[in-house]
């Protein structure tokens, strides 16, 4: 135990990995309109941007986890760091769209591997049910904070007037951060166990990563084009290729190898339904984040420091309600994260009626807070609502499979609302018209999450039966 005395250090060493990887999710948001100008790119060359990190996140953070258990957590960990800010580095230096859309993906197929390690961590540094659950609850407030600082930050840098482009400073951020990341890591994170006995799956990662890239980039891509023959193919080979995989690591448990993804942990139930439940939140969590900061831009004719302002008052009131969550939950089971819901639907209403092509800041002001208020009290308790039943020796599997169910719903959501924006918007040239389509589809999404919360067991039910 001595050498876990500093485990509180670690876990804030750890957590530059959801800090660092979600901000880069967000971050581009708001400087979107600069690089679009920038660097020539066309609507879905844009959305790539974004959707091509996410693709690269989420098709290799199960092979993130599985990597960490096989090779060590924390040698997987500081290659990750490293990778992540190389590869942060060329996007900063991406001299056209192709690029930065490449440079993009290999910084989420390395922030892939980082991002698991922080999760897989926590089990092996917090032994006691209490403080674990204290620890995965930072986890999840820092999820929740670097989606509002990425915000933030993407407004602040893209305004800069400097010897380069604002834009680029973005990605550049990530160098001093990494770099002490890094350092600390390197001298105070513990070696994990090997599990050098396990083969790693190559097969599992080259078919999940096929897969998921065949439904993905014809979201994305067809859009633009109309939804041609080859999307259509490609999403039914997407398809395909997942009962192959599904099938492939079936055949590797029965034969007791060590797939990929372990398909026992689908027999858990809350698992099955925490998956679903952030799969709808995630597709309207990040897509309003990318289709508002563009309303707010194109439609209301803001600023990009202006919306970033904006954003950072919706953040700190999304911070607080994410520390207030973590006690909320602990007193009265799940009804705060239903609370959170339902305050998030009404506000999405409130938007339909008053916000046009132009708002009052007096309408702005109590909008957006209310919002962040309502997903501070909701994201940071989904790891917990998801993972709370799942045995000890599937956690870190668990982890990296809510990672990737995550950040595919993030993806998702941003090539079909996010596409739905940009559809009507580039039809009509009506931002607002627009804005509101994505809104119904927000609500919609909302509304799902609401009903699944119901049959997923509280946590005070559990407490109680323990």
């Amino acid at each position: 135990m001595a050498q876990n005395s500093n485990r509180w250090l670690q876990h804030l060493i750890l957590l530059t990995a959801p800090l660092l990887t979600v901000i880069d999710v967000f971050i581009v948001n708001i400087a979107i309109p600069s690089i679009k100008q920038s660097l020539n790119a066309s609507d879905s060359e844009v959305e790539l941007v974004i959707a091509f990190y996410l693709l690269g996140y989420a098709s290799f953070m199960v092979t993130g986890s599985r990597a960490g258990d096989i090779f060590g957590r924390k040698k997987i960990f500081l290659w990750g760091m490293f990778l992540f800010v190389l590869t942060s580095c060329l996007c900063g230096m991406a001299t056209s769209a192709e690029m930065l859309i490449a440079a993009r993906f290999f910084q989420g197929v390395s922030g892939a591997f980082m991002m698991p390690q922080a999760l897989a961590y926590v089990q092996v540094l917090f032994p006691e049910p209490q403080e674990r659950t204290k620890a995965i609850g930072y986890v999840g407030i820092t999820l929740g904070t670097a989606s509002v600082l990425g915000q933030f930050l993407g407004g602040y840098f893209s305004s800069l007037q400097t010897f380069i482009e604002g834009w680029r400073f973005i990605f550049f951020i990530n160098l001093p951060i990494g770099i002490i990341a890094f350092a600390a890591a390197k001298k105070y994170l513990i070696n994990t166990k090997l599990n050098s006995e396990e083969k790693f799956d190559y097969s599992g990662v080259v078919l999940f990563t096929l897969a998921l890239g065949s439904l993905i980039y014809p979201l994305t891509e067809g859009r633009e084009k109309g939804y041609p023959l080859w999307s259509v193919a490609m999403i039914a080979f997407s398809l395909i290729l997942f009962y192959i995989f599904i099938v492939n690591q079936k055949k590797k448990l029965q034969k007791k190898q060590h797939p990929l993804m372990d398909i026992r942990l689908f027999k858990i139930r809350d698992f099955n339904l925490g998956l679903v439940l952030l799969t709808f939140y995630f597709a309207m969590h990040t897509s309003y984040l990318l289709v508002s900061t563009i309303y707010f831009q194109n439609g209301l004719h803001l600023t990009s420091f202006q919306t970033g302002i904006y954003f950072a008052i919706w953040g700190s009131c999304f911070t607080v309600a994410s520390f207030l969550s973590i006690r909320l939950v602990n007193a009265y089971g799940k009804r705060p994260i239903q609370f959170g819901v339902a305050l998030m639907i009404l506000v999405y209403l409130h938007q339909l009626i008053y916000f046009d092509s132009e708002v009052s800041q007096i309408t702005l002001l109590t909008n957006l807070p209310l919002l962040g208020f309502g997903g501070g009290l909701v994201l940071p308790s989904l790891i917990n609502l998801t993972l709370k039943n799942v045995p000890p020796q599937f956690v870190g599997i668990a982890s990296g499979t809510y990672n990737t169910a995550q950040q595919t719903a993030s993806s998702l959501g941003i090539c079909l609302i996010g596409g739905l924006f940009f559809s009507i918007s580039k039809a009509t040239n009506d931002f607002v018209s627009a804005y509101h389509y994505s809104v119904y589809a927000e609500i919609f999404c909302l509304l799902i999450a609401f009903v699944i919360l119901y049959f997923i067991e509280d946590f005070k039910k559990k407490k109680v039966t323990a």
